[in-house]
């Protein structure tokens, strides 16, 4: 068995690109793999091309020499999309390796522990605020539509949800002040304004949704240290599931995590155990997050273990198409400890038909695939009918 052709694509998702691999065999075993990032999916592209010629004709089973070959290739760049084409192309791998022994990846590293995990609901509030335009969901005009929201996450049987600073109005934003342009986007200062408005979003989530469900928000790169501990404590009252805070300094977040009672929950930028490992010596957050589509598989699972071995949890960082649900999940299989899984609900209407079998969802919990490979493929029509960018 030997590869004969690696390609990637780019598919719309709506506001977003989702960027896949495919791997091809010379006698047909196609695998896919998922390393979406919608910041520079052309420069994701450009890698996996710059690798190509170390895979052609190569035996696909060996993804371990794969990836060192790769990797000798681009360690002096540490992280960014030369790590995330790595991961792409050895996530196909894996998927092609399991298709020829007839097994899903899981049982290539030693069985599921589970047959299921729990999931939030992500970016809640969040699409409906930024994109319940084109996906036709209800408008977060007022905090009553927010209530209302959290009142949909419970009926549909899930029992967590993650947001971000979402402002109700007409139309509603979302505070994202570290990706935004002009005067002051990069001074990450927490207002007394934004404060109120953070109080307000989760006190609504919190009496709409009861005490028993997850409440996470997200403040991503959005805040200095002072800031983000601010935050902290001012969600206190509400037992969150965790604040998400995203911080390149371990000794920082540590700081954040050592004077407050909100869990933290951190680290989904971060690749290759070597990036995480300050941050575990120090016990840094409460919840590591990784990310397979960014690390690949095998990487994914020994930051996982490393994680367990300072008593920590782990959660995928996940917001993408279905096939890096399915790379989740088979994460969450293996390891012994799991906190939660992120997936989004609310999304384009193609995304389930993108993929030829879609996750099963079942009382807010994603069910493990059983197929082999990573349980489904990307049905390639439904990719060429929906191609990215977009035609006008």
């Amino acid at each position: 068995m030997r590869v004969g052709r690696v390609q990637t694509f780019h598919c719309d998702g709506g506001w977003r690109p989702w960027t896949f691999v495919r791997v091809e065999t010379e006698d047909g075993l196609v695998g896919w793999g998922e390393c979406t990032d919608n910041k520079n999916p052309y420069g994701i592209a450009g890698c996996v091309r710059d690798f190509e010629d170390l895979l052609i004709g190569q035996d696909p089973r060996h993804i371990e020499r794969l990836y060192w070959d790769m990797l000798r290739r681009a360690r002096q760049n540490l992280g960014g999309v030369s790590h995330k084409a790595m991961a792409g192309i050895e996530l196909a791998l894996w998927d092609i390796k399991a298709k020829a022994l007839g097994v899903p990846v899981y049982e290539l590293f030693g069985g599921p522990l589970r047959d299921r995990v729990r999931l939030y609901w992500s970016h809640c509030g969040t699409t409906r605020a930024l994109h319940g335009g084109l996906l036709g969901t209800p408008p977060i005009r007022t905090l009553d539509d927010v209530a209302a929201l959290g009142r949909e996450v419970v009926r549909r049987g899930f029992t967590a949800l993650k947001t971000n600073i979402v402002i109700p109005g007409d139309p509603a934003s979302v505070y994202f002040p570290g990706f935004g342009r002009g005067p002051n986007t990069t001074d990450g200062v927490l207002t007394v304004e934004i404060q109120r408005a953070i109080e307000r979003l989760i006190g609504t989530f919190r009496d709409a949704v009861g005490p028993d469900v997850g409440l996470a928000l997200d403040l991503n790169y959005n805040f200095r240290t002072e800031g983000a501990l601010r935050v902290a404590r001012l969600l206190e009252p509400f037992d969150m599931q965790w604040m998400e805070y995203d911080n390149w300094d371990p000794r920082a977040l540590l700081q954040i995590k050592q004077a407050t009672a909100t869990r933290i929950a951190s680290c989904e930028s971060l690749v290759t155990t070597r990036q995480y490992r300050p941050f575990f010596e120090l016990e840094a957050m409460d919840v590591a997050i990784i990310d397979v589509p960014w690390n690949g598989f095998a990487e994914a699972v020994r930051i996982g273990h490393m994680a367990e071995t300072y008593e920590i949890a782990i959660a995928p960082h996940n917001y993408y198409s279905h096939l890096a649900d399915l790379h989740s999940a088979h994460l969450c299989a293996v390891l012994p400890n799991v906190r939660i899984m992120e997936i989004d609900i609310d999304d384009v209407p193609w995304k389930a038909d993108l993929v030829t079998r879609p996750p099963e969802i079942r009382d807010g919990h994603v069910l493990i695939p059983t197929g082999a490979g990573w349980g489904a493929d990307i049905d390639e029509q439904v990719l060429r009918e929906h191609p990215w960018p977009a035609p006008a």
